[in-house]
């Protein structure tokens, strides 16, 4: 009779513990996050959701991605199915299109007081706000520097621990790591060039003020480099192709697929090119400030993705969402997206320490937002593109500097006053 009462109470036991895993596992919450495919983003976002969900048992998080090209569109397609993402990623100069979209909700204030966001993180978080309102934030955010390699400069016989500091310097450097076989044709390029990439940011943010001009003005809504400085700058960037022949548009088709070939002295790029250039292995490469002009002026392009919460996300759902998106905004996750990504963290206490700002790597960066600008896009892909359009009529089809500004202004001036809420 003893035997069979243990019997009895141990049968009774499992069946309690699997009643109370039925309801454990009917109580989990479930949402999804949505990115595009960048290998290093992917992995940085798979580890933060298991870091996540240790700590959150009763929350699960699938991770969504999708190709870069397709991104936005395959957003904008599952929010007018009604089966989009709980917590999505969007590069600050998207925002205009997906709030007009109806795709995002205002962060909630109870979750994310206006008064921390704006002591604990970098300025540029602005760019996310309109009105009274936040619509996301960043895990990380974004410069760009010059990266070069020391194998290509010590063979060009130049200093490999001292690359260029001014737009002459850089010039100077890249005709000498510059190669071209019996034909002319460019072999290993003195420095990249890439409007598609980074140059677009470089041309636009930088070059034109180092030349005296500002791009915009009416807060980023009236094109404003049709101008003397605009036209400067672009001469200057076109005839690095046309006249000094130190890279070529197109070369290995993408700029950094070329310097990670060992086929280029040096490319502009990000901090989110980190990652991938850390998996080098035929070279070691370096990292310095942009080149400032030679009265000394500097200036940068500092961007980044936000993460905001659907505007269809409800319920015990956008409770989940609220917490998922504050562990991605915390210092711990941003020390995590940095050393796998690269990204610089987005709260200054978080990214100013006295071990990052020494690093020869994050250094450079982290000088670069001290005086940085920040696009305000209204259609960031329509307004990339157009600088890439405006570069290779000149390049490509032989369009002279200022015919190629003075459409890329109309053409510019149209797209922001169509984009306009």
């Amino acid at each position: 009779m003893e035997a069979h009462m243990r019997k009895a109470t141990l049968l009774a036991g499992l069946v309690a513990g699997f009643s109370t895993f039925a309801f454990n596992a009917a109580q989990a919450v479930e949402i999804e996050y949505w990115q595009y495919v960048f290998e290093t983003r992917v992995k940085a976002m798979d580890q933060l959701i298991a870091e996540f969900q240790k700590a959150n048992p009763d929350i699960t998080v699938k991770q969504v991605t999708f190709p870069y090209a397709d991104y936005q569109t395959r957003v904008i397609a599952a929010n007018m199915a009604g089966n989009g993402p709980d917590v999505l990623q969007l590069f600050y100069g998207w925002l205009d299109k997906f709030a007009a979209g109806g795709l995002l909700q205002p962060l909630p204030t109870d979750a994310f007081p206006h008064d921390k966001i704006e002591s604990e993180f970098f300025p540029i978080v602005s760019a996310m706000k309109r009105g009274d309102d936040y619509y996301g934030l960043p895990t990380a955010v974004r410069s760009l520097a010059l990266f070069y390699n020391k194998k290509l400069f010590t063979e060009a016989g130049l200093d490999p621990n001292n690359p260029p500091k001014t737009l002459d310097e850089y010039v100077a450097t890249a005709e000498k790591i510059a190669k071209h076989d019996a034909s002319g044709n460019l072999t290993v390029a003195g420095s990249t060039l890439d409007m598609g990439g980074q140059d677009h940011q470089w041309w636009r943010e930088v070059l034109i003020r180092q030349f005296g001009g500002t791009p915009y003005t009416d807060n980023d809504t009236k094109v404003a480099y049709d101008s003397e400085a605009g036209i400067k700058a672009l001469k200057f960037y076109t005839s690095l192709q046309l006249e000094k022949k130190i890279g070529a548009a197109g070369f290995m088709d993408e700029g950094q697929a070329a310097f990670r070939g060992g086929k280029a002295g040096m490319t502009i790029d990000g901090t989110f090119r980190l990652g991938a250039f850390g998996s080098i292995k035929d070279f070691e490469w370096g990292v310095t400030e942009l080149p400032a002009n030679n009265e000394g002026v500097r200036s940068n392009y500092a961007s980044y993705f936000a993460n905001g919460i659907s505007a269809k996300t409800t319920g015990e759902e956008l409770e989940a969402s609220k917490k998922f998106l504050a562990y991605l905004t915390s210092p711990e996750a941003m020390a995590i997206w940095l050393k796998t990504v690269g990204e610089l963290p987005a709260r200054r206490s978080a990214a100013l320490t006295e071990a990052n700002l020494k690093d020869p790597i994050y250094g450079p960066f982290l000088k670069g937002l001290e005086y940085a600008h920040t696009t305000l896009f209204l259609d960031e892909a329509a307004q990339r593109q157009n600088a890439i359009d405006m570069a290779n009529r000149v390049l490509l089809e032989g369009q002279s500097v200022e015919d190629s500004i003075k459409q890329a202004a109309e053409a510019e001036q149209e797209i922001i006053d169509a984009a306009k809420p």
